[in-house]
């Protein structure tokens, strides 16, 4: 079998977790979504993540998060493919989710472990099997991220999840590389891992993944594209030199909660994406001066290398 990384993964290299665009009055700002999908996919993201973390997924309703799936799916067309973040620690609120984005014409639906309620791993397994069965025509990434769920499904159950055809990728985020292989041992090269965390993308490749489910690709989505596909054509040098690059602003983009920093820095691009919505905070002073130094030292050479840096 074809190992994930030496061919094009089903969701791309590069999966933007994308920010929620709000206006002035807290409400959605559907143009803005739109503009800023189209503009990540011009900058180097395979796929747009809606409804996410990133994209403050606690605080939208479920009619909110259709609203914003049917805009940018809308926006992007078929040049890139578009998620939805349907998870909940509701299997019967994930079951309808999922229907409704594959209904609304997502290419693929993120499922976060369950949290709060702590499931063992058989009841995570019934829990994406039942998912997974309500919408056998909507590829699925499964996503796992001990910090938040306080909840962690194991490589072994993933496996098991693997005889569910539509069970397709899976989203790294438990701070360690050894997750990567160790889901490895245990599903072969059937499952595309991607990177959680934009700091692990090259150790994680190096490893077996085949991409990253980034937020740094908000601002620096053709320099990260780089150093992926430097690594994947063997230039080992020219991609650690990209990683160390962008390895400060990486870091900076989780000082606070995301996607308080991340929601600044785009602000300081010229990108009007509001506020995030309580119970986060806009960034301090101190948080929005350390962005801009950062972005400031990169964008002489992305400015060079042809990127994009405002709308």
């Amino acid at each position: 079998m074809t190992s994930p990384s030496a061919s094009t993964p089903l969701f791309g290299r590069i999966v933007t977790a994308m920010v929620t665009p709000f206006g002035a009055d807290g409400a959605l700002d559907l143009a803005t979504a739109a503009r800023l999908a189209d503009h990540l996919v011009n900058t180097g993201s395979d796929g747009v993540l809606v409804c996410g973390t990133t994209g403050e997924s606690p605080t939208l309703s479920w009619q909110e998060q259709d609203e914003l799936l049917r805009e940018v799916k809308a926006a992007v067309g078929a040049r890139a493919m578009v998620l939805a973040g349907t998870g909940s620690n509701c299997t019967e609120e994930a079951v309808a989710a999922s229907r409704r984005a594959l209904a609304l014409g997502a290419d693929g639906a993120l499922l976060v472990v369950p949290y709060y309620n702590k499931p063992p791993q058989a009841g995570l397994e019934a829990h994406f099997r039942a998912i997974a069965d309500s919408v056998p025509d909507l590829p699925l990434m499964l996503y796992n991220i001990p910090s938040r769920t306080g909840c962690t499904l194991l490589p072994e159950t993933v496996g098991r999840l693997l005889n569910c055809s539509n069970v397709r990728a899976f989203k790294a985020a438990s701070g360690t590389v050894e997750e990567v292989t160790n889901l490895r041992a245990a599903c072969g090269s059937s499952l595309a891992i991607y990177s959680g965390d934009d700091t692990l993308t090259l150790p994680m490749l190096s490893l077996g993944a085949v991409g990253v489910v980034s937020v740094v690709s908000h601002l620096e989505g053709l320099r990260l594209r780089a150093m992926i596909q430097n690594h994947l054509t063997g230039q080992a040098a020219a991609a650690l030199a990209q990683h160390d690059q962008l390895l400060p602003l990486m870091r900076a983009l989780f000082v606070q909660p995301n996607p308080i920093p991340v929601k600044a820095a785009l602000e300081q691009r010229g990108w009007s994406v509001g506020a995030p919505r309580l119970p986060l905070l806009a960034a301090d002073a101190s948080l929005k001066a350390h962005l801009h130094d950062l972005m400031q030292s990169l964008e002489a050479d992305s400015t060079a290398a042809g990127q994009t840096l405002s709308p």
